[in-house]
């Protein structure tokens, strides 16, 4: 294959489409993967280069079965997001063992297993530059975020994990970053938008405005600001950045 793959997991919605749409139009041929096939075919079907992998990041057999598609598919991958994620509000003390359990699963074990299979993939097949992108948060800088206990535990997870990958594939060539972003209008934040709004006794509206008041470039972040950062960590001009944890936000938390 002559043009450049990129796999994008947790593509059929939210930040993950954005990204791949990006990518398409940037000449990418997109491997598209969700753990909702259906979701990932949509997706897949109108962009120009591109096809549908089920991908279930909780399962490491999973992971391993769609890098080997891609190995065998495409003969080809230059670039590897990460950005399958899933979040559930509640106050400390209510999160269970199985809701700490899934959101580890799915926002910290998924992107370790897959960097891993991705990483192991690209040696193989020889690729030059690669990269790979991980999706964080601004909640994996800083705790002071409400009813999100165990979502901030991952995705501290993630940056320091994005840490350690950089270091130790820089030899071979594989430069690994994060993303860092903050309230993104997506499926997901409509359901925080109501699960926050219930613990704090708002409405959902309130709740907006809240997040709006605290991000000074005085807008809900959409899901292509992200996008068109991980493009900028997949290309030329950020070929001597690795191990860094890119704040795309706003300005609601700075470092």
């Amino acid at each position: 294959m002559n043009k450049k793959v990129a796999v994008v997991t947790g593509a059929g919605s939210g930040i993950g489409t954005a990204i791949s749409r990006e990518l398409s139009s940037r000449g990418y041929h997109v491997v598209v993967t969700d753990v909702n096939e259906s979701a990932a075919k949509i997706l897949a079907d109108s962009l120009e280069f591109a096809r549908a992998i089920q991908l279930d990041v909780t399962k490491v057999t999973s992971i391993h079965a769609a890098v080997d598609s891609v190995i065998t598919g495409e003969g080809r991958l230059d670039l590897w997001v990460s950005n399958a994620g899933v979040s559930k509000m509640a106050p400390l003390h209510e999160i269970s063992e199985e809701m700490y359990d899934f959101t580890m699963a799915v926002n910290l074990k998924g992107v370790f297993f897959a960097g891993q299979a991705a990483a192991r993939a690209m040696q193989l097949l020889g690729t030059k530059n690669g990269v790979i992108v991980n999706v964080a948060s601004m909640a994996g800088k800083q705790g002071k975020v409400p009813y999100l206990a165990d979502y901030v535990a991952s995705k501290f997870g993630v940056v320091g994990l994005t840490q350690a990958m950089a270091f130790e594939l820089a030899p071979v060539g594989i430069r690994v970053n994060s993303v860092c972003p903050g309230y993104v209008a997506t499926p997901m934040q409509v359901r925080e938008l109501a699960w926050e709004a219930q613990l704090r006794g708002i409405t959902p509206e309130e709740v907006r405005d809240l997040w709006i008041a605290d991000t000074p470039l005085g807008r809900l972040e959409q899901p292509e600001d992200v996008a068109k950062i991980v493009c900028f960590l997949a290309g030329k001009d950020a070929d001597f950045l690795t191990g860094e944890a890119i704040a795309v936000n706003g300005g609601a938390f700075m470092d």
